[in-house]
């Protein structure tokens, strides 16, 4: 049986970056008109930073790999997409519902 790879990284690469970008600018907004009652919001921010650097770092990796490990990395970037898009939804519906203040 052989396994193909379906070639998703370019895509995650892409996405990550653009949400990656999106982060940044969501922290440095925060930071920037130092809002007191904003930790959760710059902390979600923070985290899917982390989660969505790592996502475009292992989707990079699976894209230049040619062992492998690949299909590997590119499983690893997804589940780390899909973590950061959660990440996103909670802050943004914690956000929406005034559950933060």
């Amino acid at each position: 049986m052989k396994i193909e790879k379906e070639n998703r990284s370019p895509h995650i690469l892409n996405t990550s970056a653009n949400l990656l970008g999106f982060c940044f600018i969501v922290l440095t907004s925060v930071k920037i008109s130092k809002l007191t009652e904003s930790t959760f919001i710059d902390e979600g921010a923070a985290l899917a930073i982390i989660v969505f650097m790592s996502s475009c770092l292992l989707s990079f990796l699976a894209m230049r790999s040619t062992t492998s490990r690949a299909i590997k990395m590119e499983r690893g970037a997804d589940i780390l997409f899909l973590f950061g898009l959660i990440v996103l939804f909670i802050t943004t519906i914690l956000i929406a519902f005034n559950i933060i203040k």
